[in-house]
């Protein structure tokens, strides 16, 4: 009697299992995670300014404490004192 040859029963290299996945699952990860990407870009953008804007008044002259510069008068006075 002959041999028989039996054929394997394995799934040929080509057959990914990425195509086990239906379409309409694929879509809907991919449109979650572009609307996630969406509202985290704005509210990185709003966090940012809003940290720019709380700098700036940290640098506003209103609260600075005021320097008390001598009059004119003075200077003029003191330069009088150093060249005599």
């Amino acid at each position: 009697m002959p041999p028989v040859n039996q054929q394997s029963s394995s799934k040929p290299a080509s057959n990914l299992d990425l195509f086990a996945i239906p379409p309409s699952f694929l879509l809907q990860i991919g449109t979650a995670s572009i609307l996630l990407l969406l509202i985290t870009g704005k509210t990185t953008v709003k966090a940012l300014e809003a940290i720019g804007e709380a700098s700036e008044e940290l640098f506003r002259g209103d609260r600075l404490p005021n320097l008390d510069f001598p009059d004119e008068h003075e200077i003029n006075q003191d330069e009088k004192i150093y060249t005599k």
